[in-house]
């Protein structure tokens, strides 16, 4: 069942690894300040640190709910490992849930829910879920799956107020909550590098070997806009694999090797048993080519654009996916630093 997974489960390493590699770990503590001219970071109980080489990986935070009542307890956001902590909690008590938002992370967290008997309600301005991202064919695909698991979605919905354990919808609405989970989306932690003079652009503006426009200053993760060369355009992209696919090339750049980052974007999602592979990138295409079924739980679906595939979701078919991957890999044209 999710959110059953032990504590020691979680770290991706050990602390001893950290004393082994002679990496100070500060935990539980906040850079206020990045000194471009002395080189050095300034924490916020007055102590600084210098730097050669600069790593900026201050990820994404959630955007806050601005309606009445979004500050009561039973109201969570999901982005941190203390957040889950409090959302498994409080479902441990809760007979009926309300999931503001259906992006991946609104539903995989109703899936969650449903796995606990928790009946649930998802309210979203959408149409159809995920349908800007996969389509529409796919978004009604997605839809069917958790309402054959009881969700219930209110779509083209807003919540106006959550009033004790009743959230208002702007119909008029009303649904009762002992738990409301808010995914209404992040934005990019980018304060730093903006106070610090660091170019931004709806994130951190890096070339294609991640560094900013501060020399010997890299960023990796959701704060980090590169150029692709898949797409040819300048992306920031919040999922797991690229976040960790580019602080490895971040890492080998800050050590002086100059590699360029041309890895394709990559990203999976688990909705009951059925799990939604993706690669690439399209926010927009003009054709969608369905190779078997979306109903059938055995597809491979390509996104293009002016022809070119942009993107490929998959279910069931890891291989093609993979494939699919190179193949797109090979197209590419060289990755060239935007002036």
């Amino acid at each position: 069942m999710p959110g059953t997974r032990r504590k020691n489960w979680m770290p991706l390493r050990p602390r001893e690894f950290y004393t082994e590699q002679s990496i100070d770990l500060e935990l539980s503590a906040r850079v206020t300040r990045i000194d471009a001219k002395l080189r050095q970071v300034v924490l916020d109980d007055g102590r600084s640190a210098p730097f050669d080489k600069l790593l900026l990986a201050t990820g994404a935070e959630p955007i806050h709910l601005d309606i009445p009542g979004a500050d009561q307890p039973h109201v969570r956001l999901l982005r941190s490992l203390s957040d889950a902590r409090m959302i498994i909690a409080k479902a441990n008590e809760a007979r009926r849930a309300v999931v503001l938002g259906a992006s991946f992370i609104g539903l995989e967290v109703a899936a969650s829910l449903r796995a606990r008997e928790i009946e649930v309600d998802v309210v979203a301005p959408e149409r159809r879920p995920l349908e800007q991202v996969l389509g529409a064919e796919f978004g009604d695909f997605i839809r069917g799956i958790h309402e054959e698991h009881g969700v219930v979605f209110h779509l083209e919905e807003t919540a106006t107020a959550i009033d004790g354990g009743t959230v208002k919808l702007k119909s008029g609405a009303t649904l009762a909550a002992d738990l409301v989970v808010v995914g209404i989306g992040v934005r990019p932690r980018i304060e730093l590098a903006e106070r610090a003079g660091i170019k931004t652009d709806r994130g951190v503006a890096v070339n294609e070997y991640l560094e900013t426009s501060m020399p010997g200053g890299f960023a990796a993760g959701d704060i980090t806009r590169w150029p692709d060369p898949h797409s040819g355009e300048n992306l920031r992209i919040e999922h797991w694999v690229v976040a960790e696919r580019q602080g490895q090339t971040a890492a080998r750049n800050m050590l002086g090797l100059g590699q360029r980052f041309s890895d394709m974007p990559f990203f999976w999602s688990q909705h009951y048993d059925v799990p939604i592979n993706y690669i690439g990138h399209a926010d927009k295409w003009d054709d969608v080519e369905i190779e078997g079924s979306i109903t059938a739980r055995d597809c491979l679906v390509r996104y293009r654009r002016r022809g070119k595939v942009m993107a490929v979701a998959s279910i069931f078919r890891d291989l093609e996916n993979l494939k699919e991957e190179v193949s797109m890999a090979r197209r590419a044209p060289p990755v060239r630093t935007p002036r």
